[in-house]
């Protein structure tokens, strides 16, 4: 992938009722892919699934999913600011209507096994908070491996309160192999989907976003990210994502690969590893969590 292509400006991958649209192929890797819908009141759009598997995550608003005969009601959010959200999980070789108002994210990964239409709730999403000081971020694991069963898939959500850094230190996962420690890191490319408090879709204020590579691996990418940008990682080093003063920022992971095992292990960048170590005896971000109740992880 080349450096330019890395980030997506909302709407140059608009196509058809896509308001953004990243399939495997645009993103010139094999896995994972993204698209956002946008509904006007009672809007409604079907497709089929093919040969990915795919959630329906309300960015905000809400809607109905209707998956092969089965209905999910989707009671959604304000915005990704206000809550934790339900979400639904659409299978490979299915067909599929969704019917709302708002705004919906579909990540997506290519999968083999195919598994049934499900219904996630929010008060089931494991909220966490991570890092100190002004590393602190909270995650949503609504789709991390050990929260909610895919055959590749997995998707998290990050919130950063403004000045804050999060994907911190920078990490990258690009191995299938097993850490000493007994953490199995699993190859995976990456898709970073922004949105900004206060920031309209292609608008308003910004954050930051760094992608860099090795000798054997350059990639060099510092993008300014507006709500409905995106950035591909492809390989390499990623983070840190970097939330402007006075303006909370959102990220949207999805990640997936060719490994069997679903995995989120990283191997830190053993320039700046290190800081983990220094964030125990530091109080978290008062202003955290943004949303719901927490767990405690470095």
């Amino acid at each position: 992938m080349r450096t330019a292509d890395a980030h997506l400006p909302w709407g140059g991958t608009a196509r058809g009722p896509w308001a953004l649209e990243v399939t495997p192929e645009r993103a010139g890797w094999t896995y994972a892919g993204l698209r956002v819908l946008t509904l006007p009141a009672d809007g409604e759009v079907s497709f089929a699934t093919g040969d990915e598997e795919m959630l329906v995550l309300p960015l905000a608003g809400a809607g109905t999913v209707r998956c092969d005969g089965v209905l999910f009601t989707l009671t959604g959010r304000p915005s990704v600011f206000a809550a934790v959200t339900d979400f639904a999980y659409l299978p490979r070789d299915a067909t599929v209507t969704i019917r709302g108002e708002g705004r919906f994210a579909l990540p997506s990964a290519r999968a083999t096994r195919r598994l049934p239409p499900r219904y996630g709730a929010a008060r089931d999403v494991p909220v966490e908070l991570r890092g100190a000081g002004p590393a602190s971020r909270q995650l949503n694991n609504f789709c991390a491996p050990e929260a909610f069963d895919c055959d590749r898939l997995v998707a998290v959500e990050v919130l950063t309160p403004g000045g804050n850094w999060s994907s911190y230190p920078p990490h990258k996962h690009e191995e299938d192999r097993t850490h000493h420690d007994g953490r199995v890191e699993a190859a995976l490319e990456e898709i970073y989907h922004f949105e900004v408090a206060g920031g309209a879709p292609g608008a308003g204020p910004v954050g930051y976003q760094r992608v860099y590579g090795t000798v054997d691996r350059p990639i060099d990418v510092l993008a300014e990210v507006r709500t409905g940008d995106t950035v591909l990682v492809p390989y390499g080093y990623h983070g840190p994502s970097m939330a402007a003063p006075g303006y909370d920022l959102y990220y949207l992971n999805v990640l997936a690969g060719p490994g069997a095992a679903r995995s989120m292990a990283c191997v830190d960048d053993p320039r700046h590893g290190w800081i983990r170590a220094g964030w125990t005896d530091q109080p978290v971000d008062p202003r955290l969590p943004l949303t719901g109740p927490t767990t405690r992880e470095a």
